[in-house]
């Protein structure tokens, strides 16, 4: 609960700058010169990447709950069995250990897209979050029937 409440606020705060800078970059155009119009065009350009990238990872997120949605009512939602040092980090060896054996369950089962998703959390609670995010984007693809890229 915590994170979405993160994320909405971040995305809120997001959302108030590029509209700060969306507003900027029309101001410029407004004066009329060359210059200031070429700066507010460019200016514009911040926004429209702000917004992909906003809608981007809002999707992806939306993408990865409601698999985890469905594997939850299926009973397949990995369970935490790491390990933990006193302060509550993750112990290495016990998350190498999980990684080890979702990693095998991929490799059995390439185009099960439980697994992939059971791949993404051992890679989450490894700290790799690039790695984290391909092997969701591939459970997302695998379940949703789309062309799985390989890399």
């Amino acid at each position: 609960m915590r994170a979405k409440i993160t994320y909405f606020a971040l995305s809120a705060a997001l959302v108030g700058y590029l509209v700060l800078v969306g507003n900027r970059g029309v101001a410029l155009i407004r004066q009329g010169t060359p210059i200031t119009v070429a700066f507010g065009a460019s200016v514009l350009v911040l926004p429209l990447i702000g917004a992909w990238f906003l809608w981007q990872t809002t999707r992806f997120a939306r993408s990865a709950n409601r698999l985890a949605a469905e594997l939850e009512a299926e009973g397949g939602l990995p369970v935490d069995e790491l390990a933990r040092t006193p302060s509550g980090a993750i112990d290495r060896d016990s998350a190498d250990a999980v990684f080890a054996r979702r990693r095998e369950e991929t490799v059995e089962s390439p185009e099960d897209w439980r697994a992939w998703f059971r791949l993404a959390v051992a890679y989450h609670d490894a700290r790799d979050t690039p790695r984290a995010r391909k092997a969701m984007q591939r459970a997302i693809a695998l379940h949703d029937g789309k062309p799985v890229r390989t890399a």
